[in-house]
């Protein structure tokens, strides 16, 4: 017996609860066409799903599973020393073991089967009887066979020797016919001619209990309109066998996951998966059949299939609503998350959110908290929960998300009145959420990028598919999920002809342009010609999945692509800034152009379209400007000072680096809104005017606009002070007037009028 709680009772409550509904047989009979109705489906060799194309050896009839022939006649290949495929192809015989034509008699004119001595019954008799003489020598003295006219061939298809005996067979067959029992004859020339298919190429279901032979062939059906997975044969009888092991009567006997459970159990290797992934979709095909789809028939579940609700956009294909405890809370969680979903929320966003309950829920069924009902709910209890989760979550990035989640669920059941049994004092401050650290940009040094973009680097690239994904990413900044996704026809132009990278950003739901360079876009063409080759009638994505992927609408994985990057790297042996293997993630490269064009002195609202961000905030997080870069900025621009003389400071030797690490204190701690103040940070300044007063002042022409604000002020200033007598004021303003002046003269003069500018 099942313990309460455990994976096995959860699965027999589900079943109770998900049980076949009657009607379930007739939706089957109705849906189930007849070409699937074989108790021995034998899929056509072109099948695009179930086949492999026919087998380049002419006339063989099997389907081609590697290198364009049939396991056989691949196995017979590889026995002959793997010599040149095309030259193997035309000099082989089409037919294999069990399918090449029967040797007829050695003497001349005889058609009947050998016996002994390459010789028929009748002719080995009369040799024997003639002393057993030289047999070259007996076959040339022999006189010519008389050839019934017409003679009587096998009713075997392709045998063409002379049927002897009752049944019509050659010698051979008809022996093989006697040693079955005398079968019937059509029964057993039929088996003949359909065994010219091995059995691993042929989908068996006889052995499954009538009912769930229905569902099986209707999954066929299901994968075989779907042309997106290709499917062997081979995996298919798998699945028929461990169903028939089983003795179940549906697939509905058991939830899925009890299925893919016992599977697991029973093949535990990994290369079973395809075939527990076969049955997973076995069991969601009758299942959608059975139930039907859509919210009503997935909101009453405690895990919903997100493909179900037309969601198939993402990596999340289930919610699981079974891992919060409370009945209570659990149908809160579901109509908060339908109401996510139904707003356009992505289905990780909404996954999160169940998670997040998930563990609020677990803690509320603690001893420590003791909450039975939502009216329970008060600051209280969630002070105590933000405590538990800084025990356990404090320093990860999660932690913001889990108080945030929960706020945002609390917001909703009062928005909405979904509960006005939820307390007012249940709700979150800013206060309670963690700080974020301030995470450093993630650029890759200079150092390993020459390496990565070194041509011989990326020569040893296996797959020029992979080095395309690998250019676009470092030279246009995309996200991997947005370069795996892009579109075949992702070249579009502006008047000038100039081409940019069209591509969909799934993180901000718009489409963006990026400008890309010549040899990108060639790059990008050449691709578009090989996929157009694999798949001539057209594919929607520029990066198909290599395998499995029948009508290339699939985009290669993200799992496929860091795989082949990680063992790019590992050939290229890329090494960082201290010698060891560096370690690089795709999104990496985003960074780095970031950071690359702000340090080329690119506009920050220019990066930003170009990252297609949101806002200035997010671009500085992935870009921020290098020290290199500032100082650079700073030794290029002309100083003046208060009285407009120009400034200059050491560029070069240790003398240069204080005067820069002091130029980057008192910007950082004394900074001007028209200038910089030159003065040492720990003394005080002893000037009480304004610091265009003040020798220790420092202005550059960036500040042109304030100065000449600022001498308009002054200007008004003194002319008030001299109405109304302030002889003083007047003066002092004057001075500083004058200094304004002097600076305005020098910023706005050429290098070779400075002199004269500060004498003005």
């Amino acid at each position: 017996m099942s313990r309460p709680g455990s994976p096995d009772s959860a699965d027999a409550e589900q079943a109770r609860q998900y049980r076949a509904p009657a009607g379930l047989l007739e939706k089957l009979i109705a849906a189930v066409r007849p070409e699937f109705r074989a108790d021995v489906f034998i899929p056509d060799p072109g099948d695009p799903v179930f086949g492999g194309g026919p087998c380049q050896a002419g006339g063989c009839g099997r389907p081609a599973r590697a290198r364009g022939l049939c396991h056989g006649h691949h196995r017979r290949w590889s026995n002959a020393g793997k010599p040149d495929i095309a030259g193997f192809i035309a000099m082989t015989e089409a037919r294999l073991r069990g399918r090449s034509p029967l040797l007829p008699c050695r003497v001349a004119g005889c058609g009947y089967g050998r016996r002994g001595q390459g010789l028929c019954s009748r002719h080995e008799r009369a040799w024997r009887a003639a002393g057993q003489p030289d047999l070259p020598a007996w076959l040339e003295a022999l006189p010519a066979v008389h050839v019934p006219s017409p003679p009587a061939s096998c009713q075997i298809g392709f045998c063409e020797l002379w049927a002897q005996g009752e049944a019509g067979l050659c010698r051979s067959h008809g022996l093989r016919w006697r040693q079955l029992g005398r079968p019937g004859l059509a029964g057993f020339t039929r088996g003949y001619d359909s065994d010219w298919l091995p059995p691993h190429e042929r989908i068996d279901l006889r052995g499954l209990a009538p009912s769930l032979r229905l569902e099986m062939q209707y999954v066929l059906q299901r994968r075989h309109d779907e042309g997106r997975i290709k499917t062997r044969p081979a995996v298919v009888r798998q699945v028929a066998a461990f169903l028939a092991d089983s003795g179940a009567r549906s697939l509905l006997d058991q939830p899925e996951q009890a299925w893919a459970r016992r599977h697991a159990r029973e093949y535990p290797k990994r290369g079973h998966n395809t075939a527990r992934a076969l049955l997973r979709f076995a069991c969601r095909q009758i299942d959608q059949l059975a139930h039907g789809q859509g919210w009503d028939a997935e909101y009453p579940r405690d895990i919903w299939r997100l493909r179900n609700l037309g969601i198939d956009d993402g990596p999340t294909a289930c919610l699981h609503f079974d891992r919060i405890p409370q009945p209570w809370l659990r149908d809160l969680a579901k109509r908060w998350t339908r109401w996510r979903l139904a707003t356009s929320l992505s289905a990780e966003t909404a996954a999160r959110g169940v998670r997040v309950l998930a563990r609020f829920g677990t803690f509320l069924a603690s001893p420590a908290a003791g909450v039975t009902g939502i009216s329970q709910l008060d600051r209280a209890v969630l002070e105590r929960y933000l405590a538990d989760l800084h025990a356990e979550l404090a320093g990860t990035k999660i932690h913001r998300d889990h108080i945030g989640q929960l706020s945002a669920f609390l917001q909703a059941i009062r928005q909405h009145r979904w509960d006005d049994r939820l307390p007012g004092t249940a709700m979150f401050f800013p206060d309670d959420y963690p700080r974020p650290g301030q995470a450093l940009p993630r650029a890759l040094p200079e150092q390993v990028m020459a390496q990565l973009e070194d041509p011989a680097s990326l020569g040893r690239w296996n797959n020029p598919a992979y080095q395309l994904i690998t250019l676009i990413l470092i030279r246009c900044g995309l996200r991997l999920g947005d370069a795996r996704q892009l579109a075949c026809d992702c070249i579009a132009r502006d008047p000038g002809g100039a081409p940019y990278l069209r591509y969909w950003n799934h993180k901000m739901k718009r489409e963006a342009l990026v400008p890309i360079d010549e040899e990108l876009e060639q790059l990008i063409g050449r691709q578009q010609q090989v996929v157009q080759q694999r798949w001539p009638a057209g594919t929607p994505v520029l990066f198909p999945q290599p395998t499995a992927n029948p009508d290339g609408r699939t985009p290669v994985s993200d799992g496929t692509y860091r795989s082949a990057l990680d063992g790019w790297l590992e050939r290229c042996d890329i090494r960082d800034e201290h010698g060891r293997p560096a370690k690089i993630t795709p999104h990496q490269w985003r960074h780095t152009l970031g950071t690359r064009l702000i340090n080329r002195d690119v506009p920050q609202h220019v990066v930003q379209k170009i990252l297609d961000h949101d806002s200035p905030l997010m671009t500085a997080h992935y870009a921020r400007l290098s020290d290199a870069t500032v100082r650079r900025h700073w030794e290029e621009a002309r100083k003046v000072n208060a009285r407009g003389e120009t400034v200059t400071l050491a560029s070069g030797g240790p003398l240069a680096d204080a005067a820069w690490t002091g130029q980057q204190l008192s910007r950082a701690t004394q900074a001007l809104p028209n200038g910089y103040c030159g003065l040492p940070a720990v003394r005080s300044c002893p000037h009480a005017n304004a610091c265009l007063t003040c020798p220790m002042f420092l202005t550059t022409a960036q500040f042109l606009p304030q100065h000449h604000a600022h001498r308009q002020q002054v200007v008004q200033i003194i002319s008030a002070a001299e109405a109304r007598g302030q002889d003083r004021l007047a003066e002092m303003n004057r001075q500083v007037a004058g200094n304004l002046d002097r600076i305005i003269s020098a910023l706005e003069a050429g290098p070779g009028q400075e002199e004269a500018a500060g004498a003005r």
